[in-house]
């Protein structure tokens, strides 16, 4: 008896595995090369780790916000999109709550006593050691294994770092990868430092990474770029298997069944272990998922009818140790009668506790530290809005992964090494700006074009194994045929 034939398979060149910007990225640019593609993603939007909402008639971004200097893969998307840039407002003075005193401060490190010239030094240190370790290969580091061993923490304390330094690296530990110094591995901690041009580059606005906003957002970017890609983009579709078949992959999502030369994941690191792989990822790529998980950061905007804190010289950006918000930003539209937007972050030890809440009491928490900040006016917002990004099922956290101690020297090299033809994205594997919107798209863009050479190989072969099977017959010098 003949077993039942199963449906064939729809066929595209490529498959990619996740509508976030870095997904949306490499699917535009292979469609660019003229190959075909079909988009699967997990969730009911597209964006990953950059969304959008409105709050009072004021356009946030729930989560990627900020451009600046060096960023350029990025910039040049929103550019090809017709994205806007304007200019993060920070005319006037920071200020700081520390130690239960409200101080104004110019500049990125704030007045922090006596142990200002430990700040500096410990700065200084961080940045000459990040030097040491190659962008995109960590591994490769002096020492790397010694460093990989190292929390950020416990190399803090073994520094001698003073009380002061150690709180504002933990803030900048919180926001960055939303975690606490101890939680972090050094070899990462001084890898992401160095691809981000330094902590200056990392942490300023004027000159820095926070110089600028997007004028219709972020999510706009993947919203324009999603929009292009019509039927070949389905939502609420995780793929549950990628199988090789040797010449090619099937992909399964959903009821679905999709055959392709290459396929491009474009998830983060901890999620890649949702899938099923036959075969099996080789051992280091699967421990890789677990070892590597998501930070936790949140944000809350909250919107007045005017950005009062300018009437004070205020820039709007804010430092408290005190937390749940322990930085702000303003985050207002260009203009300066209004409305006024306040932009916080909740990240670390901080998260844990106020994700944790009602919605009602966050949002008092959140207006809480806006007024430790600002002043009583912070009180009165016409509107609120925070974005959980540990409560996202199809994101994990935020905003990048997290690697702790003796996480680093053995799986970095995984991160976007490809597995046959699978290739992999998303911001973790770019080697510079890793982490950032940026690293997504320079990340999007090296998987499209891995992508590109596995499908344009495998024609090759095709096309030499049919020349093979179909050239003519000649005869042999002993009267045969060859």
């Amino acid at each position: 008896m003949t077993a039942p034939v199963s449906p064939p398979a729809a066929g595209v060149d490529v498959v990619v595995v996740g509508a976030g910007l870095s997904g949306l990225t490499a699917a535009h640019r292979l469609r660019q090369y003229g190959l075909s593609v079909r988009v699967f993603e997990a969730s009911s939007r597209v964006g990953g780790r950059v969304s959008s909402t409105r709050v009072d008639g004021v356009h946030v971004d729930l989560g990627g916000t900020f451009v600046g200097p060096g960023q350029d893969r990025v910039i040049a998307l929103a550019d090809e999109v017709g994205v806007g840039r304007y200019r993060t407002y920070g005319a006037g003075e920071n200020v700081i709550r520390w130690r239960g005193q409200r101080r104004r401060y110019r500049g990125t490190v704030p007045p922090v006593g006596a142990s200002l010239l430990d700040v500096g030094r410990i700065q200084l240190t961080l940045d000459r050691l990040a030097r040491t370790v190659p962008c995109g290969a960590p591994a490769t580091a002096p020492q790397a294994a010694q460093l990989d061993a190292e929390s950020l923490g416990s190399w803090l304390r073994r520094s001698r770092a003073s009380s002061a330094a150690r709180d504002l690296i933990a803030i900048a530990a919180r926001t960055t990868w939303g975690c606490e110094p101890d939680e972090i591995s050094l070899l990462h901690a001084l890898h992401y430092i160095h691809q981000a041009g330094g902590l200056s580059s990392m942490l300023d606005t004027e000159g820095g990474a926070q110089e600028e906003h997007f004028v219709e957002g972020s999510h706009e970017i993947a919203l324009r770029l999603s929009a292009a890609l019509g039927d070949a983009l389905t939502l609420d579709a995780p793929v549950e298997r990628i199988a090789s078949t040797g010449d090619g992959v099937r992909v399964t999502a959903a009821d679905e069944v999709v055959t392709a030369g290459a396929v491009v994941v474009a998830v983060p690191p901890a999620l890649r272990s949702r899938i099923v792989f036959a075969p099996a990822l080789p051992p280091a790529h699967a421990q890789m998922a677990q070892r590597w998980p998501a930070g936790i950061l949140s944000k809350a905007y909250a919107v007045y009818e005017t950005p009062f804190w300018r009437e004070q010289a205020l820039s709007g950006q804010g430092l408290s140790d005190t937390g749940p918000v322990f930085i702000t930003f303003d985050a207002g539209p260009e203009g300066a009668d209004g409305p006024g937007v306040l932009l916080g972050f909740v990240g670390g030890v901080y998260a844990r506790e106020w994700d944790e809440l009602p919605p009602a009491e966050r949002r008092a928490r959140v207006l809480s530290s806006f007024a430790d900040l600002f002043g009583p006016r912070a009180l009165d917002a016409t509107g609120y809005v925070d974005q959980r990004w540990g409560a996202e099922p199809w994101v994990g956290g935020g905003p990048t992964a997290a690697p702790g101690p003796g996480s680093v020297v053995p799986y970095a090299g995984t991160l976007a090494a490809p597995v046959g033809r699978v290739v992999w994205a998303g911001t973790e594997t770019a080697d510079r700006w890793t982490g950032f919107m940026d690293g997504a798209v320079r990340a999007g863009e090296r998987a499209a074009l891995e992508a590109r050479a596995l499908v344009a190989a495998t024609a090759r072969s095709t096309a030499s194994t049919i020349a093979s099977t179909t050239a003519p017959l000649t005869a042999s010098p002993t009267g045969g045929t060859s």
